[in-house]
């Protein structure tokens, strides 16, 4: 899960990072927290699936979360 190894590389320099999964991937996101040696580390989950929806819906969608990445970020 690149996106959790990138999350962590970012965070043990500083730089706030925020993952954004669906809810397909909680599992694996909880287990690469941990064994990366960060196992509280928040993550957004959106529906799944997502692969399915047009631009529009989307956008729609992922508008829900800003506020949750935002305070991810800014914790």
């Amino acid at each position: 899960m690149c996106c959790v190894h990138d999350t962590v590389a970012f965070e043990q320099r500083g730089i706030p990072a925020a993952v954004v999964i669906t809810q397909a991937f909680t599992r694996a996101a909880e287990f690469q927290f941990r064994a990366k040696g960060m196992p509280e580390h928040p993550f957004v989950v959106l529906p799944h699936p997502i692969s399915n929806l047009t631009p529009a819906d989307m956008r729609t969608l992922t508008q829900r979360y800003v506020e949750q990445v935002v305070r991810q970020l800014t914790a």
